[in-house]
């Protein structure tokens, strides 16, 4: 006996029960509020037009939050195709046996200990996101996924289609970007 799963969704309550959660989740990823507010607009269009694959297996937020994730990963998916065909290798091995390496003295470093000290700081933290916030769309995306969020290095590239030495690429100069903007507003003070 299959039961209907739309007796378990509760659509008219979506917004009231869910929007803030879901653009408090979104926002953390995007950095941008329209782009955020669209996103979870498109989730709760999606999840209307899906409504009737829901199987309640998982509670309706988390159905819902699993439709956001997809959303963000199109999203995206979507800047990648149009801005990020060009990424050049240029700090990597291109041939023999380290191919797909880091050229080592082109290779970010570790900011050292004392800074995962300060981090604790609001004052620093306010700074760090307004410095990731002027990092190229792609670039943010990219850092905050690996670096904040902590998302294997596999698990990115296939969500974003991109190779891995782009990915680093893209790691070493929003690091390389956030080091010079970090330096010019937070450890001259």
């Amino acid at each position: 006996m299959s039961l209907s799963s739309n007796h378990m969704l509760n659509p008219n309550k979506w917004v009231i029960l869910y929007a803030d959660y879901l653009y408090n989740y979104t926002i953390s990823r995007v950095s941008n509020h329209d782009t955020a507010k669209d996103i979870v607009q498109d989730t709760f269009f999606a999840a209307l037009k899906a409504q009737d694959n829901f199987q309640g297996k998982a509670s309706e937020r988390t159905w819902l939050v699993s439709i956001l994730k997809r959303k963000i990963i199109d999203h995206y998916r979507k800047i990648n195709s149009i801005k990020g065909k060009a990424e050049v290798k240029m700090n990597f091995y291109t041939d023999g046996e380290r191919e797909g390496e880091w050229i080592e003295e082109r290779a970010p470093t570790d900011w050292g200990g004392e800074v995962e000290k300060k981090i604790e700081n609001e004052e620093l933290k306010v700074v760090l996101e307004k410095c990731i916030d002027y990092l190229p769309e792609k670039y943010a995306m990219v850092f905050r996924m690996k670096t904040i969020q902590q998302f294997e290095t596999e698990d990115i590239c296939k969500e974003l289609e991109i190779t891995s030495s782009n990915l680093w690429v893209i790691i070493h100069r929003a690091r390389t970007q956030l080091r010079k903007c970090m330096e010019d507003n937070w450890f001259k003070n």
